[in-house]
């Protein structure tokens, strides 16, 4: 076992950090379940770091990553803590290339759910949100301008590897969007709580569909709710005041994916 020289381990640090991120189009990686995922895509990992515990307890799964043809370096807890982002770091790091594409490939391929976060700050609710879509059957989640890197490694650590399964795009101007989903032949509902209820929107649920999801703190600028075609609240039964957004996006998510295949 020979530990990455101290300029290696800089650098594959300084990956926790946006501009390094954008400068290299590389993004950090960390965890058993998100390599589990990301050996699916073999291509996409440019470096592998595991410590000597964590190799021989997943054994199984090193064995896997040998045979997709990737290769990887034993380093000691000491090294991994130093590449890591996390205080307590799980074992394996792997440096991968981004991966997120344009909107006009998502839509070219007529996708029937989609998610898209409009001013959405917060990593773990973004994180969230994306496995949300994924485990919906969502065909994309798409991030406004003003919304959390997805390479964030807060991101990525919270979506537990689902970032590898679906379209993802970054970046784009929120009434841009909302116009070429239209444009697509989208229906566009804002999640907002002042809207009519989702128990009462009946089969429009089964219509592709692009959700707007709003900023955790302020929901939806004006600006935004003047382009949408709906505004759908989640009914709130018991007396909690309102949602989280990530819970809100779930909920939404999955009526549409059970509308589309009922």
């Amino acid at each position: 076992m020979v530990d990455p020289v101290n300029k290696q381990v800089r650098r594959v640090a300084q990956l926790a950090k946006k501009d390094a991120r954008s400068e290299t189009g590389l993004f950090l990686l960390e965890g058993v379940q998100g390599l589990k995922e990301a050996i699916e895509r073999p291509e996409l990992i440019v470096e592998l770091y595991v410590t000597e515990e964590c190799f021989e307890r997943n054994s199984s799964l090193f064995a896997k990553v040998s045979k997709a043809g990737i290769t990887f370096e034993l380093v000691s807890d000491s090294a991994l803590k130093s590449m890591s982002d996390t205080a307590t770091p799980q074992g394996v790091l792997a440096v991968c290339k981004q991966l997120d594409v344009s909107i006009q490939t998502v839509l070219q391929k007529q996708p029937r759910l989609v998610a898209f976060l409009a001013n959405v700050r917060d990593p773990g609710n973004a994180g969230t949100v994306l496995r949300a879509a994924d485990a919906a059957g969502a065909d994309a989640v798409i991030f406004s301008s003003d919304s959390v890197d997805i390479y964030n490694p807060k991101v990525v650590r919270s979506t537990t590897g689902s970032l590898f399964h679906l379209d993802i795009v970054q970046s784009v101007d929120i009434a841009s969007a909302i116009s070429q989903f239209k444009a697509a032949g989208l229906a566009v509902w804002a999640a907002n709580g002042g809207g009519e209820l989702l128990t009462s929107v009946g089969e429009d649920l089964a219509k592709p569909t692009a959700w707007v999801f709003g900023n955790e703190a302020w929901g939806f600028e004006q600006s935004t709710l003047d382009l949408v075609d709906r505004e759908v609240a989640v009914p709130l039964y018991g007396k909690a005041e309102s949602l989280n957004l990530a819970t809100a996006a779930s909920v939404c998510l999955y009526a549409s994916a059970m509308a589309q295949r009922a």
